[in-house]
């Protein structure tokens, strides 16, 4: 055969080849701090899509926030400057409010209701994602939000003094702190350090670890020893940008970003542990609520804001259907 017809030949064989030459390059944005278990997971799963795809999908992970709030995560998304972001549920918001649901205050009760929940609700949450043009490659218990605060918040009744910190974007959300009697301050995530130090906000509520990594607690020294609410997050990526990934490897991708989510999961509350323990051996005040009952009274008075306004009515009933379900399975 002349070189003519082994060029034309190779030619041939180099365009039927799979569209694989090129790489999938995925910026993921996190407000999660940089040395964080929860960014050592995505730089692990990274790794691990990188070898499932034979180098071709790789993750770039943009740490503590320099990729600006979630809710700058999101428009980042939407004009290409990241293909994804790990966010929480409050981040999602800018997306879609269904998933917001799961942070009712006293809404979910355990672990092991969100994950039942979570379990049976996921398929309508990716739908909705995917409507919107996102694709949710996992979701993750996040660990149970406390309060933290610059003065003892034990009872009720000092709810009127406490001025909170409410993610930016979310109006309806500062109807429900409102209803329950609260103060909410909307704030860019970056602001509270410094918003705590003026006294414009005198309460955050977060998970322990995020207090701990973020040195929340530094200037808020009071925790309330009570589960507000709980904290779910989900990694999602633009679906133009999955949608480049050959159709082959998606699975592939899929079940190791599963498995992340199920290492962060199993893991949360021994890191929330540790940051309490970590946290009070530098100044921590722990602080015991008066009366839960008070305080789950107190956040049902949100609920009525909630459903309809803050978080879709139909998703709120059924996940209190579901909860309802679940709770008859394990009484």
């Amino acid at each position: 055969m002349n070189r003519i017809a082994v060029a034309l030949c190779t030619g041939v064989l180099l365009a039927a080849l799979p569209a694989r030459a090129g790489t999938v390059l995925i910026k993921v944005g996190t407000v999660a701090p940089k040395d964080s278990r929860y960014v050592e997971l995505l730089e692990e799963m990274g790794a691990k899509w990188t070898e499932a795809s034979g180098g071709l999908v790789k993750l770039r992970i943009y740490p503590g926030g320099v990729a600006g709030s979630e809710g700058d995560m999101v428009r980042k998304i939407g004009v290409g400057q990241l293909q994804g972001a790990a966010l929480t549920t409050v981040g999602m918001h800018d997306i879609t409010s269904e998933p917001q649901t799961f942070q009712v205050p006293f809404l979910i009760r355990n672990e092991q209701e969100l994950d039942y929940v979570l379990r049976k609700m996921r398929p309508r949450l990716d739908a909705t994602l995917a409507k919107k043009g996102f694709v949710a490659v996992n979701w993750a218990n996040v660990g149970d939000v406390k309060f933290f605060s610059t003065f003892s918040l034990r009872s009720t009744a000092a709810v009127t003094q406490s001025k909170v910190w409410l993610w930016e974007g979310d109006p309806a959300a500062a109807d429900g702190w409102r209803a329950a009697g609260f103060q909410p301050v909307v704030l860019a995530s970056s602001d509270i350090l410094p918003s705590l130090q003026t006294g414009m906000i005198n309460t955050v509520t977060m998970p322990p670890v995020y207090a701990f990594a973020s040195r929340v607690f530094e200037k808020a020294n009071h925790m309330l020893d009570l589960k507000w609410a709980a904290l779910t997050g989900a990694t999602v990526i633009k679906k133009e940008t999955w949608d480049k990934i050959p159709a082959d490897v998606q699975p592939k991708l899929l079940a190791i970003a599963d498995e992340y989510a199920l290492k962060l999961t199993s893991t949360i509350q021994s890191l929330n542990d540790d940051a309490v323990t970590q946290m009070k051996a530098q100044g921590l005040v722990i602080d015991q609520p008066d009366s839960v009952a008070a305080w789950e009274a107190l956040a049902r008075k949100s609920w009525v804001v909630a459903r309809g306004k803050a978080v879709p009515a139909d998703v709120f009933d059924e996940i209190q259907r579901l909860l309802k379900e679940y709770r008859a399975q394990h009484p």
